[in-house]
């Protein structure tokens, strides 16, 4: 039923589509769903190469299980601000997450970086990730210590002492050049290898474009955040 959950022969013919290189607009017109819900159930469930029907139907069960348990416990979740849909707002952070897991990134890390740049603030404590995820204080560190290494995720004090972690304009800004220095160790790296090889040697001449391509890359990257945060932050300030 169109607006209602879905079942487990929609995701069978979800994971035939995508087998079938389908794009998500045809598969939700196929089983008459609107394609963001296509889109959110194969983001959190896997991606397009990953999904599988049955996992996907389990996953979904113990999800429901566990807000029914939680609602049973009188711990149901508080208001969203804004007036917002909080089932919505759930459904769309599992989303996000989903998406940084295809980018590389682990689980609980992606789960920490999706709360983060849902919040209206930008900023959340360690306390609040343990409360909201239902995590170990433990698991929060190890994934704030890979986002602040990656550059994604900044460390301050607020005014009773407490530790913060933050995702603001400058934080985009340092993780690109972050990036940008990633892959100009990268082209000099590459490069210590031509010597060790032999300059004309098949290996070598490969070693030679890879750091030829890395640095046209990073030195693109960093024109390009830095022309985006003259432009756009000193719009944002005006």
């Amino acid at each position: 039923m169109p607006g209602g959950r879905l079942t487990q022969q929609e995701r069978q013919q979800i994971a035939l589509g995508l087998a079938d290189g389908l794009a998500y607009a045809e598969i939700a017109r196929r089983i008459d769903r609107p394609t963001s819900t296509i889109t959110r159930e194969v983001m959190r469930n896997g991606g397009p190469t990953a999904y599988r029907a049955d996992l996907a139907h389990h996953a979904t069960e113990r999800r429901a299980h566990r807000r029914r348990q939680s609602t049973s416990r009188g711990s149901q979740a508080p208001a969203q601000p804004h007036g917002r849909d909080t089932e919505a707002v759930r459904d769309y952070e599992d989303t996000l997450a989903a998406v940084f897991i295809q980018s590389g990134l682990p689980k609980m890390t992606a789960r920490v970086l999706t709360r983060l740049y849902t919040t209206d603030t930008g900023t959340v404590t360690a306390s609040e990730l343990v409360q909201h995820l239902q995590v170990s204080a433990a698991s929060i560190s190890k994934a704030i210590t890979l986002l602040e290494s990656l550059g994604l995720v900044r460390r301050e004090r607020d005014e009773r002492r407490r530790e913060r972690y933050v995702v603001d304009d400058d934080v985009f800004y340092q993780s690109t050049i972050a990036s940008a220095r990633a892959n100009a160790q990268l082209a000099e790296t590459a490069r210590q290898g031509v010597s060790i090889l032999g300059a004309d040697t098949p290996a070598a001449v490969r070693l030679e474009s890879i750091a030829r391509f890395v640095e046209f890359i990073g030195e693109s990257i960093v024109r390009a955040a830095e022309q985006a945060r003259e432009i756009l932050y000193t719009k944002a300030e005006r």
